[in-house]
């Protein structure tokens, strides 16, 4: 993507950016670097100071948090016309980041520096609303998350996670566990009881619903 895609994908996808002046857009992305990284690539590492407030135009980067035992559980995903909370709190406060952000494909994003944010966040109405909103929103999401671990089952959680993905899910046992915040063994063993009783059928990196009435009375809520 060259400049003037990248600035136009930036205007349609974040209309928090309405009502800046032409000037004050041409001064905005004068500020700005434009960022681009491969899939896999670690957008920011847990300790690590935050360089700045990212606007995806491309791509998908998935934040998770890391145990010292290697296991990941994943908080959310950002993708094109969302922003990062974790960022947003770690500039507001002037903290280092407290987890990590992986690139789920290529992305090209739009970082802000420090100074444009904090001026963005005084002095234009519509991205500090767009900002605590997504606050609001993602607390909710994190809320639900922690929810889930601490008061359901995994086999439910994986029930609602598969059914969450359609008729045929192509994914690894690792990328499921990874989602729950799981091992893989105990994922892929759940995934072998859903098949022996006819729920799902197991094939290389992808799981085939068979049964989603019964998926869906495993998910439900006891």
């Amino acid at each position: 993507m060259d400049d003037a895609a990248i600035r136009e994908r930036l205007s349609a996808l974040y209309p928090a950016l309405e009502g800046l002046s032409a000037a004050g857009l041409e001064r905005l992305m004068a500020d700005c670097q434009v960022l681009r990284a491969e899939a896999g690539t670690v957008m920011f590492d847990e300790n690590s100071p935050c360089q700045g407030f990212p606007l995806l135009v491309r791509g998908a980067v998935r934040v998770s948090k890391c145990g010292a035992n290697g296991r990941e559980l994943r908080l959310y995903r950002v993708v094109p016309g969302e922003a990062c909370i974790l960022t947003s709190s770690c500039l507001l406060g002037q903290v280092a980041y407290r987890a990590r952000g992986v690139a789920e494909s290529p992305v090209v994003a739009v970082v802000l520096p420090p100074a444009a944010f904090t001026a963005l966040l005084a002095g234009h109405e519509p991205f500090r609303a767009y900002v605590f909103g997504l606050f609001a929103e993602r607390m909710a999401e994190l809320m639900a998350l922690v929810e889930a671990v601490a008061f359901q089952r995994l086999d439910q959680r994986l029930a609602a996670l598969l059914l969450g993905k359609g008729r045929i899910v192509r994914i690894t046992h690792q990328a499921l566990a990874d989602e729950l915040g799981s091992v893989r063994e105990i994922v892929s063993r759940l995934l072998k009881s859903f098949a022996e009783r006819g729920l799902v059928s197991l094939s290389r990196e992808q799981v085939e619903i068979v049964d989603a009435a019964r998926l869906r009375e495993i998910a439900a809520p006891a």
